[in-house]
């Protein structure tokens, strides 16, 4: 029987504050992405590339998204603001959220602020990519101590528990100790050397944002490692200088990484993208010593099946406000 989110004529609202302390489950959240992307090529789902506009002077940043995930039957729309991105004005602000809508019944679903659902569906995806090109990594460092550095650690252990070292690089103490306890039972290093860790480490995850002061480049990485970009933290030259790449998907790839493009423009080709990897029909990799690069775009229809989850979790906690819209 579908669930009743609200009556008719009424949205339902769940800001971050609504969302706290649900009770999530970081294997279940891998298993839910997981699907959302096999979905895509097993048919129904459906994730056109997002739009994006970028103010003058990088002054602001938005993009929008939409997407439909069959498994749950969910259609979502994405919208996202960004001011002062690169915070050089100190007036950094970020504004998001995802109406979801019940594609069986024609409901609604939801209003949601996602300011960490995207960072949760985001570490999900960089398990996914890292779990399947580097199945044996023992190490892993992450460049990047805001939300989305915070989150990528903790998911990754979810989804390979037999790590053994975790690191972290930043430069705000108070984001290196909320990494340092990001990850319940397991200690984290501060890295002070970034070169000498990004070439121990057998997983790299940039998730840093604009500002960051140092990435990892290519000849620090040691063979058979991948390296995860997110954000930033990843240097340009470890996507051209990388023997095998992959990503969520190539167009989505093409439409958002002008910061990875050469003096020319030009990007190279993506060997694999994540969908195919995950149902067998490419690989992560093409031998053991290879760097593999893997861009991790966010993808709406993740944002679907997602927040169709947490929707449900809030729905049963009694969570969030129902007001008269329509």
């Amino acid at each position: 029987m579908p669930q009743k989110y609200a009556l008719p004529g009424q949205l339902w609202l769940l800001p971050q504050s609504q969302q706290e302390n649900l009770d999530l489950d970081r294997r279940q959240v891998i298993a839910v992405v997981e699907r959302a992307y096999r979905a895509l090529r097993e048919g129904g789902s459906d994730n056109p590339v997002k739009t994006i506009v970028d103010g003058p002077d990088h002054r602001s940043l938005s993009y929008s998204m939409v997407a439909r995930d069959s498994g749950s039957g969910t259609v979502c729309f994405k919208a996202v603001y960004e001011f002062d991105p690169r915070r050089t004005k100190g007036a950094y602000g970020f504004h998001s959220f995802v109406f979801l809508v019940d594609d069986t019944t024609g409901a609604p679903i939801a209003l949601m602020d996602v300011v960490k659902l995207g960072p949760l569906r985001s570490s999900a995806t960089t398990a996914l990519f890292a779990r399947a090109a580097c199945p044996d990594a023992r190490t892993a460092l992450v460049v990047g101590t805001g939300v989305q550095g915070q989150a990528a650690l903790p998911m990754l252990v979810a989804a390979m528990p037999e790590l053994e070292r975790l690191q972290v690089s930043g430069t705000y103490p108070e984001g290196l100790r909320a990494v340092q306890d990001s990850v319940e039972g397991r200690e984290v290093e501060i890295v002070t050397d970034l070169r000498k860790a990004a070439g121990e480490a057998d997983i790299v995850i940039g998730a840093a944002g604009l500002s960051v002061t140092e990435e990892v480049r290519r000849d620090w990485m040691k063979p058979g490692s991948v390296a995860v970009l997110l954000g930033y933290g990843v240097h340009a030259d470890v996507c051209h200088g990388a023997d095998y790449r992959i990503a969520t998907d190539a167009a989505q790839m093409q439409a958002t990484c002008d910061d990875l493009r050469g003096p020319d423009g030009s990007l190279p080709s993506v060997d694999a993208q994540l969908p195919d990897i995950l149902l067998g029909l490419a690989p992560a990799r093409r031998g053991p010593e290879d760097v593999v690069f893997a861009y991790n775009s966010g993808m709406a229809v993740t944002d679907a099946a997602l927040g169709r989850y947490v929707a449900d979790l809030a729905l049963a906690a009694g969570r969030g406000d129902k007001v008269d819209f329509w």
